[in-house]
């Protein structure tokens, strides 16, 4: 009888162990123990996770390295000008990649790329100040291949003091925790736990907390169903809607709570008031802009089933492939029944297969993206594709123009 509770004693213990050892080793998300971390979803979905890293989501905010900060840093490509005294120089050093201000040829001030924020059509950059994070005033510009002054920032004026809140990391990220500020200073920066930061647009900000669906999927292997996990294809449309809208509805609404919250199925006028200024504007295009207003302004929204999922695939990079999406406008009106298109006798069809997507959703020159050289605000040069889907006539032209060549 001693023997056989001996054993079990230390049957137990070597459990608990085993238990502790494994759960003291297990990664833990800074979001909580419902959350699995985007690393174990590619166990079972590594296809589509390796065609997510391709994506701007993916890049929506990386750790800044020498593979993530794309400017150069070669002498004569690493300085940009401010004003006739004063010049941001790129620089590499043993602690890291830095944006150096010169005065009159002295050094004045120094800070760290930390944090790369976009990656597509260009790349904003910032740094740590204590527990708050600042933007720095050079950006790379992708067209342009140059560095330049970043967006909104006055000429001749390198200012290292613009306050990044939590609102931009809401969508530029999936987590980062506040920490408490002075409340005696007015004027105090919002406080992150560093530690905290889950970078990038990740699977579980889509889908929802994955740790329990992890679990069971992993025990019941030959269940193929996906259990305790949110599938896009199962919401409804508003509540798909929503959650594209999270980021793509513009940013001057007024917030009711952090978006880090909220959840597939949650309704995003419970967080985020809904913005319904220029719902047709095209003239303030923005990558911040209100592009989910534009759509849900269109025919072709209000008259069908249509959701941002019906034509973008969030996995994969999609970007620039003009047959795909033409594609996706056929899919629902076919080419021998265009006769609504006042345009389609001149055109042949494979014209109208390949132009659907300019000449209904153009791209136009942003006049909200702007930068600045020594003497004055410039337009930025990039261009944003309209998602209110109409006739536009000026685009009708160019592809008469088009034709007639």
């Amino acid at each position: 009888m001693k023997k056989i509770v001996f054993i079990s004693i230390i049957l137990i213990s070597l459990f608990f162990i085993i238990y502790f050892t494994f759960r003291s080793t297990k990664p833990t998300d800074p979001r909580g123990d419902a959350y699995a971390g985007s690393a174990t979803c590619i166990k079972c979905h590594s296809d589509i996770y390796k065609s997510y890293l391709h994506t701007a989501h993916y890049m929506a905010s990386m750790p800044a390295d020498i593979n993530t900060v794309h400017g150069s840093f070669a002498k004569n490509f690493n300085t940009f000008t401010v004003s006739d005294s004063q010049k941001v120089v790129m620089e590499k050093l043993d602690s890291g990649m830095y944006q150096s201000y010169y005065l009159n040829g002295k050094l004045m001030e120094r800070h760290r790329f930390d944090i790369v924020l976009g990656g597509v059509k260009g790349e904003s950059y910032l740094f740590w100040k204590d527990n708050g994070l600042n933007q720095l005033p050079i950006s790379y510009f992708t067209k342009q291949d140059k560095w330049l002054m970043s967006p909104g920032y006055a000429p001749g004026v390198a200012d290292y003091t613009r306050i990044i809140t939590s609102r931009c990391m809401e969508c530029h990220a999936s987590f980062i925790a506040d920490q408490p500020t002075d409340a005696q200073k007015l004027d105090a920066a919002e406080q992150f736990d560093k530690s905290s930061l889950v970078y990038r647009v990740d699977c579980e900000r889509c889908h929802g907390p994955g740790a329990q669906h992890v679990e069971f999927q992993t025990n019941n292997p030959e269940v193929k169903i996906a259990k305790y996990i949110a599938s896009f294809s199962s919401l409804p449309r508003a509540r798909k809607i929503d959650i594209c809208a999270e980021c793509h509805s513009g940013n001057k609404s007024q917030m009711l709570k952090s978006t880090f919250f909220l959840k597939p199925g949650d309704t995003l006028a419970n967080y985020k008031l809904p913005d319904f200024a220029r719902t047709v504007d095209t003239n303030h295009l923005d990558v911040h802009g209100n592009q989910v207003q534009l759509l849900e302004s269109s025919k072709c929204f209000i008259h069908s089933k249509l959701d941002c999922g019906t034509c973008h695939n969030v996995h994969q990079n999609q970007r620039g492939n003009m047959a795909l999406f033409t594609q996706k406008c056929l899919d629902c009106h076919s080419v021998t029944n265009h006769n609504y298109c006042k345009i389609s006798n001149p055109l042949n069809a494979k014209l109208i297969r390949s132009n659907c997507i300019q000449c209904h959703m153009p791209t136009f020159l942003t006049k909200v993206i702007l930068t600045s050289n020594i003497n004055k605000t410039t337009n930025a040069d990039i261009l944003i594709r309209s998602h209110h889907i109409a006739i536009y006539p000026e685009e009708t032209k160019k592809i008469l123009m088009m034709l007639a060549k």
